[in-house]
């Protein structure tokens, strides 16, 4: 998993801050995921914000920074399939995912954070990347894909409200599908 946890601010000099819920987030995870952070900055910079960010519970394994991305068209991008991973075990979570990863089908979009102090981003992901954990999904990519690039967290939870109307609860069926309103099964 791979993660953006940080906001840079550059107004009056260089500024980072936590994003809400991170510490419990990166926690939890780190359960069930190899947490990797990888950002286009340079090592220079990113080194010291994990540091600070992960202090001594070394939830993340391993930092990637600006060497590590393709320099393409002006602009650096993460390559998820120089990683030596399975590209159907890798998820790609941050704000900017879309624009930033040459594989946007490995991508759950988060919606980018800008300092504000009730952001849950983090928090609301939890349900679902734990699911898939637990699940542990054949591929990835047909789970993400069922999401149509909609708001992940969200719709996870209407998919999960469906499976339990539809009296389904308590069954362990990997990859189980739920109706999605609009006449078609989607994975949950």
């Amino acid at each position: 998993m791979f993660l953006p946890l940080w906001y840079i601010k550059r107004d009056r000099g260089w500024r980072t801050f936590k994003r809400p819920g991170v510490d419990a987030f990166l926690e939890h995870m780190a359960k069930f995921y190899e947490i990797v952070v990888y950002s286009d900055e340079l090592s220079m910079y990113v080194d010291p914000v994990c540091d600070k960010l992960d202090g001594e519970n070394h939830y993340i394994r391993y930092r990637l920074s600006r060497g590590a991305t393709k320099y393409q068209d002006g602009k650096h991008y993460r390559d998820l399939s120089k990683l030596n991973r399975d590209p159907a075990k890798i998820l790609y979570v941050s704000g900017r995912a879309f624009e930033s990863s040459l594989q946007p089908e490995n991508c759950v979009p988060i919606k980018p954070y800008k300092l504000e102090t009730e952001d849950t981003a983090l928090l609301d992901l939890i349900p679902f990347l734990e699911y898939v954990a637990r699940n542990s999904p054949a591929d990835i990519r047909t789970v993400l894909s069922s999401y149509e690039r909609k708001d992940i967290a969200k719709e996870f939870l209407e998919r999960s409200k469906d499976y339990q109307r539809s009296g389904n609860c308590g069954c362990k069926n990997k990859g189980s599908k739920v109706a999605s309103g609009d006449g078609k099964d989607r994975v949950m």
